[in-house]
């Protein structure tokens, strides 16, 4: 277990700096900053000023190599757009709101989908594992921001039972965190199912079944604890995914996350804030992805012995 847990962290690491590689480049890729920081009718002694000034005269590997050393001690430069305000400061004043957000569409997406996966998977081919079949294909087929537009059509604008968008209370909550789920609640119970099923038609669970152990006690204790090894790797998957994919509802409901802030640093090119936001979604990342790798070794035995 413990090599284990060591490969998983190294990997880690050289994810986190890969996608530093990548930020760094693309950011740069997008156009030169020094000419949207002076007046059009700045000299070339004033450009040449400011680039000295933000170390864009010196060969692109130095200015990486100064940037790692940087990032390392937590210091992403500052930001143009939030008047020379630190990065990273904005960045985190931002992150509550977006864990907010994908912790709670996540809490959504897997009570939802353990429960409506198992409740088919028990019932096959029921009205209720049809309706569940249903739902899973037609969530997994609608995108994200058309489910938001509809969802505020129809609660916030034509009903009026939630407000259409903002932070506030726990109202202003339901409409994001419910859209971002959707796609996620369809992918788990689909898991679920198939997995419950397989479970379900295994050897050990007929041997439960012929010792008359009660059904709750097989599905819930026996069936589900074996079906949950390739649901813990999904869930895993779907929480990162969220914590670094929610900006499609935060633009469409004008949530003040890290997504939205993210993609007003690209639109200004501010260099200082797209690399501290997209690294500090790629550390919160590659963080539970490590989590759900350590804890998916404690499930299965299999993983620790090998």
């Amino acid at each position: 277990m413990r090599r284990y847990a060591l490969r998983r962290i190294l990997l880690g690491v050289l994810t986190v700096f890969l996608v530093s590689l990548i930020v760094f480049v693309a950011s740069r890729l997008t156009g030169d900053v020094v000419y949207l920081l002076l007046p059009q009718d700045a000299t070339e002694a004033e450009v040449a000023s400011m680039r000295t000034k933000l170390g864009l005269d010196k060969p692109l590997p130095l200015q990486y190599l100064y940037f790692l050393k940087d990032a390392a001690r937590g210091d992403f430069g500052k930001s143009y757009r939030y008047t020379n305000r630190q990065a990273l400061e904005v960045v985190l004043e931002r992150l509550p709101a977006t864990m907010l957000l994908a912790f709670s569409a996540f809490a959504i997406s897997l009570t939802c989908g353990l429960l409506l996966g198992v409740l088919s998977a028990t019932r096959r081919d029921s009205l209720i594992d049809t309706i569940s079949k249903l739902f899973a294909l037609i969530g997994q087929s609608m995108p994200s921001f058309w489910v938001g537009i509809m969802a505020i059509l129809i609660f916030a604008v034509k009903l009026g039972w939630l407000p259409t968008s903002g932070q506030g209370g726990f109202k202003h909550l339901i409409l994001p965190a419910t859209t971002t789920a959707w796609f996620s609640i369809a992918s788990i119970l689909r898991l679920t199912r198939s997995s419950m099923l397989d479970v379900l038609d295994s050897e050990y669970i007929k041997m439960a079944r012929i010792k008359g152990n009660p059904k709750y006690v097989i599905i819930w204790k026996h069936a589900l604890r074996n079906a949950l090894i390739p649901i813990v790797a999904l869930a895993g998957i779907q929480l990162a995914h969220l914590l670094g994919g929610v900006v499609i509802a935060e633009t469409v409901f004008n949530w003040p996350g890290l997504g939205s802030l993210i993609l007003e640093g690209v639109s200004s090119r501010d260099y200082a804030l797209v690399q501290a936001g997209v690294l500090v979604i790629s550390v919160t990342f590659v963080t539970v992805n490590l989590l759900v790798d350590l804890v998916y070794g404690l499930i299965d035995p299999r993983i620790r012995y090998q």
